[in-house]
């Protein structure tokens, strides 16, 4: 069950951060994201690459059957990006986009937890406990995106007049 629900997760925030960082290393579409116009074009490109890199390491050792201890250290790598976007969020006062990424953060530490066996031989946490974590994760986040793409969004509401970067 435990590893189910850890494919499920994994498998929700790859397609999530491959979907928001293919976007800013190609620069398509990426003008019309607000906060993205101020910064260089370079540093959003590397914001880009390190979505891209660590959605593919979150399933693509598990796929290959090689290299698996990479996976909780991959999610550890989209929690920080997570993080440091809801840090963004704030700046930006966009509420709900700050709890969209806060929630994929703690997804993503759920993930670094239940396969931190397969990097050392840690404390494990009881696998139920986790499952009910990600089980509560999982459907906040689709809410949230679901509001995120359902609410009008217009000038003073707080997110701009343009479409808001989702996960940074």
């Amino acid at each position: 069950m435990l590893d189910i629900a850890l494919w499920a997760a994994q498998g929700l925030l790859a397609l999530f951060f491959l979907a928001a960082g293919v976007p800013k290393v190609a620069g398509r579409g990426i003008d019309r994201w607000v906060g993205f116009e101020d910064f260089p074009r370079g540093l959003t490109i590397l914001i880009g690459v390190a979505e891209v890199v660590g959605a593919v390491a979150l399933v693509l050792p598990s796929i290959v059957g090689a290299f698996e201890w990479t996976i909780p250290l991959a999610a550890i790598g989209i929690a920080v990006i997570s993080l440091m976007a809801s840090g963004f969020h704030v700046r930006a006062a966009e509420g709900i986009s700050t709890v969209e990424t806060a929630l994929l953060a703690a997804l993503a530490s759920s993930i670094a937890i239940g396969r931190w066996g397969e990097t050392a031989s840690a404390p494990a946490v009881p696998a139920g406990a986790l499952v009910i974590v990600i089980a509560l994760l999982v459907p906040s986040i689709v809410f949230v995106l679901v509001v995120l793409v359902m609410r009008p969004v217009g000038p003073g509401d707080g997110t701009g007049s343009r479409r808001v970067a989702g996960a940074g």
